[in-house]
């Protein structure tokens, strides 16, 4: 992907994206190849050492030029199934592994901030994530650092090397104060804990921070007043 690209999409859909994610296009952060069956084997494998766009984080895939044309298509149209209202804008750069799409949110854009949405298409709800995309790349490295992933068994190895690489890759487009803070828990030994939820349901992580942390750290390096509360974008 490249930024005469994002320059199609916005000429086309009349917006522009923020200067941060054009620097990401240029320096390649969004070429994740087309997805695939055998993407996981073949390219993954390439990325590794040099990630993409939050390439480990949990639940988030980078779209690909055609696929960001193709989702505008598909929420923009007038008899599209989300039924979006007319005054929302809606513009997605990735999705989850059950297709809700990561989204900025024109509307919101405050002082040169588009905040980052996730945008549900099994539900009728949209839900602030990050008040700019520069935030939003934080709070997903924080969060990776703070649940390593047991589902796939990775090793803790693989984990702190998976953390190392991210930073190597990203770094340099967060806030001084946002760099500190991730370099500075690297330096930690990995722990257990545990989360137990307002129902009674507990459940077992492991990482270089805990949850309390992670909430506390999001505050102080990436506040946004509006983060986790969630709108409706159809009237059906």
């Amino acid at each position: 992907m490249n930024d005469t690209t994002l320059n199609k999409i916005e000429s086309i859909f009349d917006f522009n994206y923020p200067t941060l994610y054009h620097q990401l296009c240029n320096d390649g952060m969004l070429d994740v190849g087309e997805y695939s069956e055998k993407w996981y084997k073949t390219v993954f494998p390439q990325l590794k050492d040099n990630p993409t766009l939050l390439l480990f984080c949990f639940d988030f895939e980078v779209l690909t030029p055609s696929a960001v044309y193709e989702a505008l298509e598909e929420i923009t149209q007038p008899d599209s199934y989300l039924a979006i209202k007319h005054d929302y804008d809606f513009i997605p750069f990735a999705q989850s592994g059950a297709g809700d799409y990561y989204c900025f949110f024109l509307n919101d854009s405050d002082e040169g901030n588009i905040p980052i949405v996730m945008l549900f298409h099994d539900e009728n709800k949209a839900e602030f994530l990050a008040k700019n995309i520069q935030d939003f790349i934080f709070i997903m490295l924080l969060t990776y650092m703070a649940e390593k992933d047991d589902f796939n068994q990775v090793a803790d190895t693989d984990f702190l090397e998976n953390i190392n690489n991210l930073l190597k890759t990203h770094i340099n487009y967060l806030t001084p104060a946002q760099q500190i803070c991730l370099t500075t828990l690297t330096n930690r030994q990995i722990i257990d804990y545990t989360i137990t939820f307002a129902n009674g349901r507990s459940e077992s992580y492991r990482g270089l921070l805990n949850n309390s942390e992670l909430v506390d750290m999001t505050c102080q390096f990436a506040p946004y007043d509006k983060a986790a509360q969630a709108f409706a974008y159809s009237d059906e």
